[in-house]
């Protein structure tokens, strides 16, 4: 039986995961299975035991299972376990092993492609999701002075940053009072209000200061309202979710297959496709 891999989420048809992944392969010389598999929350559990039972040994994972793939791991790693959630899946037998690679994908995007130091940055993360979830603990890893976490449901924001561990360096604050916030040198977008492609973000400009990088972790059509607010509020940095999904990308594929590819070449033929980021460095 061919082993196979698959990404699942909903909706899954725009993704560029099988695409990245069958370049990372050509890289490598390897021949791979791998499918975007649409499932909704109810589905999910039910496709993924399919997939396994069809020779499926590893997945990636995307909005809105990343949380319910962390409830069914058997093990977890460290950061999975931290995060609560969960985007890399490895089969071990009969289980399920987890991991996120979300964060560290983010992080080395913007440390390494766009020369950013996240060191000492006060920074905003807007949502308390699956990927908010998983890309919080890599960003107080990487140094940043101070997470500031808001969503429409508070309590959501708490248990995200409960589960950070690191009270004071790591809040949370009422949506309502965005206006009081400050201002901040990293804001980072972790929802998907702009999948609707009439959505508007209204978001203070007293946010923004002379150096701040906005980031939006969708990126497509998806990233167009954050980063159209982004370019009217002067951000100095505007960065869309495209390199994070190649970098994390490359990290699954290393678990997978025990090699990491290079990343550059599929994310320069993806961002020429998709059209490049007006602002972004």
């Amino acid at each position: 039986m061919t082993d196979r891999y698959a990404v699942f989420g909903q909706p899954i048809a725009h993704s560029q995961s099988p695409h990245i992944h069958a370049t990372f392969g050509r890289q490598e010389g390897l021949a791979l299975d791998y499918r975007a598999i649409e499932a909704s929350p109810g589905e999910f559990l039910a496709a993924l035991e399919a997939f396994a039972a069809e020779g499926g040994v590893g997945a990636n994972i995307t909005a809105p299972h990343k949380e319910a793939a962390f409830a069914l791991c058997t093990t977890l790693t460290s950061r999975a376990r931290r995060a609560g959630a969960v985007n890399t899946l490895l089969r071990k037998g009969d289980r399920w092993h987890g991991d996120t690679t979300d964060g560290i994908g983010l992080v080395r995007d913007l440390t390494d492609r766009h020369g950013l130091d996240l060191r000492g940055r006060r920074t905003l993360l807007i949502g308390a999701g699956g990927s908010a979830r998983s890309v919080a603990p890599a960003l107080l890893d990487a140094g940043i002075l101070e997470l500031v976490v808001v969503n429409r449901t508070p309590e959501r924001a708490d248990a995200l940053i409960d589960a950070m561990g690191e009270p004071g360096r790591a809040i949370t604050r009422y949506w309502e009072d965005i206006r009081e916030l400050g201002d901040f040198e990293l804001i980072i977008n972790a929802t998907s209000a702009g999948r609707d492609r009439a959505a508007e973000f209204k978001l203070p400009l007293s946010l923004v200061n002379s150096m701040t990088t906005a980031v939006d972790l969708n990126y497509g059509e998806a990233a167009i309202a954050f980063t159209a607010w982004a370019r009217s509020a002067g951000c100095r940095n505007i960065v869309d979710g495209l390199g994070m999904l190649v970098e994390q990308a490359a990290e699954s594929f290393l678990q997978w297959h025990a090699v990491r590819p290079q990343t550059e070449a599929v994310y320069t033929e993806l961002r020429t496709q998709l059209a490049p980021l007006a602002g972004e460095d």
